[in-house]
């Protein structure tokens, strides 16, 4: 665990201090605004943020394994590179932010907010995405196998180039989406 309590934490964002590389595994910043924070490559594994506020975070690089960010705002976040493995991302709001290339693979993210994310070659196999919305999400070259996207939004959604073998389509919308080089035939719908 880091030796930093929430209180230090908090005042060094406060000041306007960095936290990048710092470790800062098992905090609890529940409820936090932690908004334009940097924590690229710090270590938050295990660290309780459930609706904190983290829109225009730092979050690259960032080890967030196990992290509960339970109804969590990371709007317009940088998570790029981050590592998410087993983190709780249920109703969590992720309009604009950068996932570019993040391994989302087996998680739960039931209504998740992902309108406008960037998730071009992100790994979402086996993923959970009931009832989220994606509206005019960036999947391009995204590997959706297996996914389960009841329900989801997916309207103007840049698909081109996504592996969606075996993905969960029943009543999602598609509507202006753009599926070039998608074999749609190999989905359940």
């Amino acid at each position: 665990m880091g030796n930093l309590t929430r209180e230090e934490i908090l005042k060094k964002l406060e000041t306007g201090d960095s936290l990048s590389g710092t470790d800062l595994s098992h905090v609890d910043l529940s409820y936090a605004n932690l908004k334009n924070a940097n924590f690229e490559r710090a270590n938050l594994q295990n660290a309780h943020l459930q609706n904190a506020i983290l829109t225009g975070a730092n979050l690259a690089r960032t080890n967030l394994k196990d992290a509960f960010l339970f109804g969590s705002n990371l709007q317009n976040a940088n998570l790029e590179q981050a590592d998410l493995k087993g983190a709780k991302l249920q109703d969590t709001n992720m309009e604009n932010a950068n996932l570019k290339g993040v391994d989302l693979s087996d998680l739960s993210m039931f209504g998740a907010q992902l309108d406008g994310a960037n998730l071009e070659n992100a790994n979402l196999s086996n993923t959970k995405l009931k009832r989220a919305s994606l509206v005019g999400a960036r999947l391009v070259h995204c590997n959706l196998s297996n996914a389960h996207l009841q329900r989801a939004n997916l309207k103007n959604a840049d698909l081109s180039g996504a592996n969606m073998d075996g993905a969960r389509l029943q009543n999602a919308n598609l509507s202006g989406a753009k599926t070039e080089g998608v074999d749609l035939a190999k989905t359940i719908q």
